[in-house]
């Protein structure tokens, strides 16, 4: 369901009322979102539905202003948090998507998102049913290199995962203790034990709880410190008392240390351009800053260590809290060459809606002039990047900006500082997909008739009056007429715009290789490449590569036949007297006969290569005789069947496109919007159809070899 824009303002307007309310201040923040996303510009059709709740409507809504492919995630069954961490992967290129397929969800998509952030291999370990803090252990030790083979496996939990880790990054032999059924805390002690140089295998059986192995721990370390104090009071007799005091000191520090916890994990990030520490409250866990400082030599982390952090991190105690405590500079790439134009991109040559739902052909702008010697852009080059440093110490590159290729087209100069494009001559003025075209307009500024005779133009015709009777336009460009044409024949290599329209006796006749637009056409004869456009076409013969399109509440498409390859999309179609309307899409006469045109134009293209080829094969036999031919000879032929080679993919390939886009037009190739009348004829890829009564709002399609009608 697609909430109507119109209906968003509270008070005055309509109240939007929707089939699932949680109570007022849910449906005001829904609206808000809504709101918000139409105040920015946005699409807000992609979640302006009630199934959403107004988090996930932000969550999209935030996609779609950064730019991102928001319908990705645009799915009431995932969560706004789901929905965050599908978001913030697509800023940075990374698609979580296979994982939400997986099963994956909110946390576990965090994890997974950091681990690929670093490009650590993660999908070789992880399974479908680890949750997040086993991902998490996961990420940590890949993070370290560490070898995580031992604990990468769903059967621990993660603070088992954990305690393997600790002991991977101490060094220990692991597999002592890397039994799925130990409990975390018996791990632990275990663990302790091996760290503090005991030997674990008086405890280390499954038939000790926890509670037995940290007494049995606790008794090896006393009896060590025992026999630590005896050999100390044989060494020297004499100073007993000196030396069991000592002896005190060191049971008692010895005990300290045991018994004290000294866990935290430092975790580097963004390719090693932060270091963050993180640590997690047990109990008895002490952690100081030297004890920071000296993991951060080991890793030999020299660089941006953030002093002020490390002491809030320990004096505050900000346990299971994730600190960033070093930082590097990022390098920064430099700003790609761009264009500055000076002349208009952005004219509304897509007519405005008006209020029925038609469109407005009169009062749209068709082209831009230019001037002899006006300047048309200037090219701004790149930026080279700044380098930046980790937090290693190491230089990181900045990447130097992309450069942009230069302007191709006609009608333009490019001036002697190599930047600045000026034009060559008075015209239209035309840019698209990064290719300028300037031609030449003939403005006319009365009526054609056939007293003015025939207009024949290498450029674009603008007439601001009529065309009367008679009248004869022929362009290689684009014919635009301000007002109406009459009984006519205009023949345009491009577009071909009336703004007013078209009415005639069936002997106005209109050609155009691109797109033929107007307020209305009624028994007019048009032959075009593109799209035909009108707000209401009556007794008309048509035929197009492209789609018909009748807009507003109040246009039909009455009377006449219609091919049109790509389909037909009308708001109504006949009317009560069941005048005849036949409307044939698909792959029809239109269709078979480009089809046609590429065969004989391949067979012709296989008759020259094969010329080409004879002649190669020649040149290739005198070679190999020891003849001599002269180089230039044969780079005219290897070149020559080059050209044809590739215009023969060419051909292929516009063959290929037209046959797949007729396939994609056929799964909704003919759209009613309004009403469909009895007396309409539909040909969809030559199966017929007769209407046999009115309906309304119909989509008619092929299903099984015939022509059926689906509810819009």
């Amino acid at each position: 369901m697609v909430v109507d824009m119109g209906n968003l303002e509270s008070g005055k307007q309509q109240e939007m009322h929707f089939p699932m309310m949680e109570n007022a201040e849910y449906q005001k923040a829904q609206k808000q979102e809504i709101k918000l996303g139409k105040d920015q510009g946005l699409d807000v059709s992609v979640y302006a539905n009630p199934e959403f709740n107004w988090l996930q409507m932000e969550q999209i809504r935030m996609g779609l202003k950064d730019n991102v492919d928001a319908s990705v995630y645009a799915n009431p069954m995932y969560s706004y948090e789901t929905m965050r961490q599908i978001r913030l992967g697509l800023y940075s290129a990374t698609d979580l998507m296979p994982y939400v397929k997986r099963g994956f969800v909110e946390e576990d998509l965090e994890e997974i998102r950091l681990a690929m952030l670093n490009r650590l291999p993660l999908d070789r370990w992880i399974k479908d049913d680890m949750c997040a803090p086993q991902i998490r252990e996961i990420r940590i030790g890949l993070c370290e290199e560490l070898d995580i083979s031992p604990y990468a496996d769903s059967r621990y939990n993660w603070m088992q995962m954990q305690e393997i880790r600790l002991g991977l990054e101490k060094k220990l032999e692991v597999s002592v203790y890397a039994n799925y059924l130990y409990s975390h805390a018996q791990m632990r002690e275990i663990r302790l034990g091996m760290e503090a140089g005991l030997d674990v295998s008086t405890y280390n059986s499954l038939v000790f709880s926890a509670t037995d192995m940290k007494e049995k721990r606790q008794a090896v370390i006393n009896r060590k410190r025992s026999s630590g104090r005896s050999e100390e009071k044989s060494v020297n007799i004499n100073s007993k008392e000196n030396e069991n005091k000592k002896d005190n000191e060191n049971s008692k520090k010895s005990f300290l240390e045991s018994s004290r916890k000294n866990e935290f994990v430092i975790s580097i990030e963004e390719n090693g351009n932060k270091a963050y520490a993180y640590i997690p409250w047990v109990p008895g866990n002490i952690v100081t800053k030297e004890d920071i400082y000296h993991d951060l030599e080991r890793r030999e982390i020299v660089y941006g260590i953030k002093h002020d952090a490390i002491a809030d991190l320990i004096d505050k105690k900000r346990l299971n809290e994730k600190v960033l405590i070093a930082e590097g500079i990022p390098a920064q790439r430099g700003e790609d060459g761009w264009f500055e134009f000076f002349v208009r991109l952005d004219l509304p040559r897509i007519p405005a809606p008006l209020p029925d739902g038609s469109v407005d052909y009169v009062n749209i702008e068709a082209f831009e002039m230019v001037d002899e010697g006006e300047k048309l852009a200037v090219y701004h080059r790149a930026q080279k990047g700044i380098s930046g440093k980790n937090i290693y110490g190491e230089s990181i590159h900045g990447e130097n900006g992309t450069e942009k290729k230069p302007l191709r087209g006609v009608g333009f100069t490019v001036a002697d500082d190599g930047v600045t494009y000026i034009s060559k001559m008075n015209g239209k003025f035309e840019y698209t997909a990064g290719r300028i075209t300037i031609t030449n307009v003939l403005v006319v500024r009365e009526n054609v008739t056939a007293v003015t005779g025939k207009l024949e133009v290498d450029g674009s015709v603008y007439v601001v009056g009529n065309i009367s009777s008679g009248g004869y336009i022929k362009a290689s460009g684009d014919i635009i007429i301000e007002q109406n044409v009459e009984t006519a024949r205009l023949i345009a290599g491009g577009n071909i715009m009336i703004k007013q329209g078209s009415c005639s006796k069936n002997d106005c006749f209109i050609e155009a290789g691109g797109e033929v637009s107007g307020s209305f056409f009624e028994a007019v004869n048009i032959t075009a490449g593109g799209n035909v456009k009108a707000n209401y076409i009556m007794n008309s013969n048509i035929n197009t590569m492209g789609k018909v399109i009748v807009s507003g509440s109040k246009g039909v498409l009455l009377g006449g036949t219609i091919r049109a390859v790509r389909g037909v999309d009308t708001y109504n179609l006949g009317n009560r007297l069941h005048i005849k309307t036949i409307l044939d899409v698909g792959r029809n006469e239109l269709y078979d006969r480009r089809q046609m045109e590429y065969e004989v134009d391949r067979d012709k293209l296989l008759k020259e290569l094969e010329v080409l080829e004879k002649q190669r094969d020649k040149v290739l036999a005198l070679c190999a005789a020891g003849k001599e031919v002269p180089e230039e000879i044969q780079r005219k032929i290897f070149a020559a069947i080059e050209v044809e080679g590739q215009r023969l993919a060419e051909l292929d390939g516009e063959s290929s496109k037209l046959a797949n886009l007729t396939e994609q037009v056929m799964t909704e190739p003919v759209y009613v919007r309004g009403r469909a009348y009895e007396g309409s004829l539909i040909i969809i890829n030559a199966i017929k159809y007769m209407l046999p009564a009115e309906v309304k709002r119909v989509i008619f399609k092929l299903k099984n070899k015939k022509v059926v009608m689906v509810s819009m």
